[in-house]
């Protein structure tokens, strides 16, 4: 990493040392702000940010994301975690306290392509994607001069179908030792297993070059071409063990016409794809997707 980039994460790190966010999920019932924003008075909190929503008022599920600046809070978030499980025990809380100025450990997959790669080392070397990106893993060696320049350490692990349990060993071997948070697949172009999947519930993000869930599976751009569409598009999801169809968390488009062929297709889709992984990315690790079934709520 360079000096650049590791001054500026410090730099994050130290201005938001006071910051937490207080992320919500329960059935939906009266008092549910007023309870919890009373609770975050007595620690002298101040709430810089709050967004809710309802499925339903009546029986739905209930979401709420909250940041807020607390003096001391690194020594006083156990005793606050501690106090809140009576409050989440009224309302029947999924809940999660998180501090801002922990920069989430991120592993990104990359195969050949590098341009949803480059986008996210782009952000972060800008000081806009605020992570600690740990490692790039890639079954080839394409990219490796451009990550190691970064001063990020690169891992070749050759995958193919046939050996995709040892490389998954060793995958999740080095994601165990880099204490890795969050996954994000940048074209990376290997199926995962349903174990690998299941050590990592919504911490795996996938861009799929198409807008699902057109085209899901391989070859999206050759079958929109075969299919004359006048709109291409991307998805951001996470990943499950059903193939592109787990909850999304961004999309966007780009029209095409009768005279882009399957080629032109995926150079003008490559822009979707670089914007929508890096607008998924930010949100999930600024704690503003939230899951709910095979659904999100992103605040």
């Amino acid at each position: 990493m360079s000096n650049f980039v590791q001054g500026q994460l410090e730099e994050f790190r130290e201005k938001n040392q006071d910051r937490g966010r207080l992320i919500i999920k329960c059935p939906d019932q009266p008092g549910i702000v007023s309870t919890v924003t009373a609770f975050l008075k007595q620690y002298d909190a101040n709430i810089v940010e709050l967004s809710q929503y309802s499925m339903n008022p009546e029986g739905g599920t209930f979401f709420t994301r909250i940041e807020f600046d607390c003096p001391g809070l690194k020594e006083r978030a156990a005793e606050m975690e501690s106090a809140f499980e009576e409050v989440s025990a009224t309302f029947s809380m999924e809940w999660t306290l998180t501090h801002v100025s922990d920069l989430k450990r991120t592993a990104i997959f990359v195969s050949k392509e590098p341009h949803c790669l480059l986008e996210l080392l782009w952000e972060w070397q800008s000081g806009d994607l605020l992570a600690d990106i740990a490692l790039v893993i890639s079954n080839h060696e394409d990219t490796r001069q451009i990550v190691e320049s970064m001063g990020i350490p690169f891992y070749y692990i050759p995958a193919n179908k046939d050996i995709r349990k040892e490389v998954e060993t060793k995958q999740l071997g080095l994601l165990e030792e880099f204490n890795i948070d969050l996954i994000v697949l940048a074209r990376y172009m290997q199926i995962l297993t349903p174990d690998f999947v299941a050590a990592h519930p919504n911490k795996i993000i996938n861009i799929h070059h198409s807008f699902l869930p057109a085209f899901i599976g391989a070859r999206p751009y050759e079958r929109a071409y075969d299919r004359g569409v006048k709109l291409i598009g991307a998805t951001s999801h996470y990943v499950t063990n059903d193939l592109d169809e787990g909850p999304i968390i961004e999309q966007d488009i780009e029209r095409v016409d009768h005279r882009d062929s399957a080629g032109d297709m995926k150079k003008i889709g490559r822009s979707a794809e670089r914007r929508v992984l890096a607008r998924a990315v930010k949100w999930h690790l600024e704690d503003r997707v939230l899951v709910h079934e095979n659904k999100t709520v992103v605040f």
